[in-house]
């Protein structure tokens, strides 16, 4: 079964909107040549520049993410934004469960998994994040934080197509720090997970859910990942900013098969 993989440029708390649309113009034009189906590409600004990504890049063959969520539909929840108001502005996916959300926001593995469901009720398609620190990996759990991440995190999940729903592993220690997993690390732990979902979906859907790789990556590092077998793709951050290193990257990408 041939897999399309899919990188996402997550830009984090950067990017103005005119800053934004220059990005999406030049994108659009650097990746003019990839055929549709090759690779699949999405960008995630910031949420003030949602709207003007969303407006340059409707047709094109670039899809819109979100970078967080908030579970209700409407409701008293200053400075929050439902998934109905991504689908709105013309979102197709939303990350949740970033390391940075969880750190710094205390987002808990609760809140993930009442972000994914109601993503999946609007049809929008969640990048579920899970990952260890430092400390963790250090300290030999990282088989543990990864397992209760996925168990708790996917608890009651209903989809229906593997493209419903996508993974991104993140080793908190190599995101930002320059330092890259080997790609035996970057394929070690996503196939533990995806022996995980085999008990939440069946074999076959298991096997068509994406599992991207996020940390520090690179145009001289993406080849060696996406080699891996349970590498589908990339979560990227710096590397997403500049639309030369992340055109690069797109083109490091290819189709793959399961």
């Amino acid at each position: 079964m041939s897999q399309t993989p899919l990188i996402v440029g997550n830009w984090k708390m950067h990017k103005t909107i005119q800053e934004t649309e220059e990005f999406c113009l030049g994108l659009k034009k650097e990746i003019d040549g990839i055929r549709s189906g090759q690779v699949e590409v999405a960008v995630a600004p910031p949420f003030t520049a949602l709207a003007a990504a969303a407006r340059l890049l409707k047709n094109s063959s670039i899809s819109v993410s979100a970078q967080d969520v908030f579970w209700a539909e409407s409701g008293a929840y200053t400075g929050e934004v439902s998934p109905k108001m991504l689908r709105d502005v013309g979102c197709r996916y939303a990350i949740i469960g970033h390391s940075e959300r969880r750190q710094f926001f205390h987002e808990t593995d609760d809140s993930v998994n009442k972000k994914a469901a109601a993503l999946i009720t609007e049809k929008l398609i969640p990048i579920f994040c899970l990952g260890e620190t430092l400390a963790e990996r250090r300290e030999g759990i990282t088989f543990t934080v990864v397992e209760r991440q996925t168990r708790q995190g996917l608890k009651g999940l209903a989809i229906t197509d593997p493209q419903d729903l996508v993974i991104a592993y993140e080793p908190v220690w190599a995101i930002g720090t320059g330092q890259t997993a080997t790609p035996q690390q970057a394929q070690e732990i996503p196939a533990f997970i995806r022996k995980l979902l085999q008990e939440h979906f069946s074999p076959e859907m298991s096997r068509g859910l994406r599992i991207l790789y996020g940390g520090s990556v690179k145009p001289e590092n993406i080849a060696e990942l996406m080699a891996m077998d349970d590498v589908d793709g990339a979560l990227v951050g710096g590397a997403s900013l500049n639309v030369k290193s992340f055109s690069a990257i797109v083109r490091g990408a290819g189709p793959k098969e399961k």
